[in-house]
């Protein structure tokens, strides 16, 4: 009879799971037992645009020097409640086009390789999102405590480079992985205002 309890139980859970919406413009979803509602905000005197959560907040100067001890931190950090997951965005000062997207991607991608071999690579990708050229990777690298899911991607804004980037630990990787992706593909430039 318990047994059987149990068998109910686990396939309740697994339709309970199967029901949560998973797209991030279709409402909240979410990851690891908190919910997350996005909404587009702007970048960079309007520029750019982007979903992200709606609970996100900029990073404490304090945190940001712990998490982002090197001077030439991004201009935006965003994070959430307990700190532990950030978005950033740095647009830099270095000429781009559409075009060199995927070689600054791979490029980028092997400075951090040979910077630090211990880390582990997954995807590298370019697509054309909403008109513009976006180059992505993801890998895994060590870290203090833990390790640490990170995922950068590159896009051409104005005639130069913006790097963005997604931090979250390793462990709730899983969860978190699709909604950054959804993230990039809502990507807009002013000349696409996208809702």
């Amino acid at each position: 009879m318990k047994y059987d309890d149990e068998k109910i139980l686990a396939l309740l859970n697994q339709v309970e799971q199967a029901q949560q919406n998973t797209d991030i413009l279709a409402g909240p979803v979410e990851a690891e037992g908190q919910e997350y509602t996005f909404e587009q905000r702007s970048f960079f005197d309007d520029q750019l645009y982007l979903h992200i959560p709606s609970s996100f907040v900029p990073m404490s100067r304090e945190m940001q020097r712990v998490k982002y001890p090197y001077e030439d931190r991004p201009a935006v950090i965003l994070t959430n409640a307990r700190g532990e997951v950030d978005i950033t965005l740095q647009h830099v000062d270095q000429p781009l086009q559409d075009d060199w997207v995927q070689e600054l991607t791979a490029g980028m991608k092997q400075m951090i390789k040979n910077m630090q071999p211990t880390n582990v690579f997954y995807e590298e990708k370019t697509e054309s999102i909403n008109g513009k050229t976006i180059g992505y990777f993801d890998f895994k690298s060590p870290a203090l405590d833990q390790p640490a899911y990170r995922l950068q991607f590159f896009l051409e804004l104005g005639g130069e480079t913006v790097i963005g980037g997604f931090t979250c630990s390793y462990k709730s990787y899983q969860e978190w992985r699709s909604l950054v992706m959804q993230m990039i593909h809502t990507i807009h430039t002013d000349s696409l205002k996208g809702e």
